[in-house]
């Protein structure tokens, strides 16, 4: 059943605030794939590689919460398989496979990064649009050596969803998020984020509304 048109209000102004970060620089030293399940993702960071954005292009993620269960390899492996059929030279991609939410992508990808004795300034982030903001303040906290910025997919709301997130799952997904913005930085995991009043409002419609399955109790 489609959900109700002033959900899908709520939900997109949850949406938009989540996937405004600004914009990325051309030129960094590293993009990363941050892990989902959005096969759009790695198509974009491939995209981006092979304009010329960054020399380094990791992909991220082993399985979380939506691809364990669905997915047998790593998200980290699957993005790297989509972004070589694309054109990305295998020697150019750094594959993160452990990983099974955000922070882990974030600091687990920092390890690598010094294994691989690969020096790094800036990186740009690649994720789900309404990752976007989580993304980046998870970043600035877990891997504060590098300036950060996120090139996301340009998808509006109404065009997201898919097969692989339908729209019920995508406002589930959405709602978690936005609390997570708040709480995972009152637990030290991300930058903090300022949540204007309207934009909280609406996130508790959405939990009022049963949109509640990925909210920390």
């Amino acid at each position: 059943m489609r959900p109700r048109d002033h959900t899908l209000r709520d939900a997109e102004i949850l949406y938009r605030f989540q996937a405004d970060c600004g914009e990325a620089p051309p030129r960094a030293d590293l993009i990363l794939a941050a892990g989902s399940h959005d096969l759009r993702v790695p198509r974009h960071a491939a995209a981006l590689f092979l304009e010329g954005t960054a020399p380094w292009l990791m992909c991220t993620g082993g399985l979380g919460k939506i691809t364990e269960g669905q997915w047998v390899e790593p998200e980290a492996v699957i993005f790297a398989r989509v972004c070589q059929a694309l054109g990305v030279s295998e020697n150019r991609l750094l594959l993160e496979t452990r990983s099974t939410n955000t922070g882990e992508n974030f600091r687990f990808g920092r390890e690598l990064l010094r294994a691989s004795d690969i020096q790094a300034k800036s990186g740009v982030i690649v994720c789900k649009p309404y990752m976007s903001m989580r993304c980046l303040a998870t970043a600035k906290k877990q891997w504060p050596e590098l300036q950060w910025f996120v090139n996301a997919p340009k998808i509006p709301f109404s065009d997201y969803a898919d097969d692989a997130c339908p729209l019920e799952q995508e406002i589930q997904l959405l709602t978690g998020d936005l609390q997570r913005l708040k709480v995972y930085a009152d637990l030290g995991y991300q930058t903090p984020v300022k949540i204007p009043k309207d934009i909280w409002l609406a996130y508790e419609r959405l939990v009022a509304d049963g949109y509640d399955r990925y909210v920390i109790r």
